[in-house]
């Protein structure tokens, strides 16, 4: 399977699009490189809700590895997302070309860090790493497969999922969250919101007896994007997502003019809520428009 990601990550094809190596490589070289940000622990996210799941592919008996490859530094946490694939038994390998910080590449990959990250300084040079790499991983699978109680499969159903999001109370800068818990009680909830047109996620750990949330400091009239995360031990369950849009700011209103005379003139107008200051602009009227 495989992901690209900016702003905002894209499935390219799912684990289950393709049966034979040939199908993938042609898939490859029809590939368009996707240009822009580079927000690395939303990419992480979108590969767990989205890519490992049994309805994409994602067989549960199988390890479950995920290759990064990129050639910037993260925009936003992707230590924190890392970390969250990391304890449900995910390995990552993390491939730096060019500009990539290899900082960040060591905190994202999985142990042992001389074994699971790369660096290269431009991507024909890719091509030198396939190799050894692709050694390696096979290794890799081969020593999880044969450890006594390896399987951590990523999960769902509706015995690990929530339902019902309702997203109530909503202002310029706020929003409350509700949701029903599934019937087995997840360890904790992961609650990741961001604005749908890109921007840098944030994320909220809560313990998995809780089921509601107050989102605040959000921006005025944005669409925001939401996802209750339930974990457990071993497995994830299915996210559940919702896309509201705060309010606008509000604006002041009635706005009237008194006092008149050559060269002054007074406003008054209802206020605006929220509003600490007020710019007030004014200039003269074009010819042969209304006084």
């Amino acid at each position: 399977g495989l992901s690209q990601y900016s702003s905002d990550p894209r499935t390219e094809w799912d684990l289950s699009t393709y049966s034979t190596r040939d199908q993938v490589l042609d898939a490859v070289r029809s590939l368009r490189y996707k240009g822009g940000n580079t927000f690395t622990g939303l990419a992480l996210t979108h590969v767990l809700e989205q890519n490992l799941k049994p309805d994409a592919g994602a067989r549960l008996e199988a390890e479950k590895l995920v290759i990064l490859l990129t050639d910037g530094k993260s925009q936003d946490d992707a230590n924190l997302a890392a970390q969250t694939l990391k304890n449900l038994g995910i390995e990552i390998f993390a491939i730096g070309v060019k500009n990539a910080d290899e900082a960040e590449l060591r905190q994202v990959a999985s142990e042992p860090l001389e074994l699971t990250v790369y660096n290269v300084l431009d991507f024909p040079l890719l091509s030198s790493l396939v190799g050894k790499l692709t050694q390696v991983l096979c290794t890799r699978i081969r020593e999880k497969s044969n450890r006594e109680n390896a399987e951590s499969p990523v999960n769902s159903g509706p015995q690990l999922s929530p339902t019902d999001l309702k997203i109530s109370a909503v202002t310029s800068k706020s929003m409350h969250l509700t949701w029903s818990p599934p019937p087995r009680p997840p360890k904790k909830y992961r609650i990741v919101y961001y604005p749908s047109k890109g921007g840098n996620p944030k994320e909220v750990i809560l313990d998995g007896a809780v089921s509601s949330l107050q989102l605040s400091n959000l921006t005025s009239h944005t669409d925001y994007v939401v996802s209750v995360i339930p974990v457990y031990d071993t497995v994830v369950g299915d996210a559940l997502r919702g896309v509201t849009s705060t309010l606008p700011l509000s604006s002041p209103r009635s706005l009237r003019v008194s006092e008149l005379s050559h060269n002054s003139m007074r406003l008054s107008w209802k206020a605006a809520q929220g509003a600490t200051q007020y710019l007030v602009l004014c200039s003269a009227a074009p010819d042969g428009a209304e006084d």
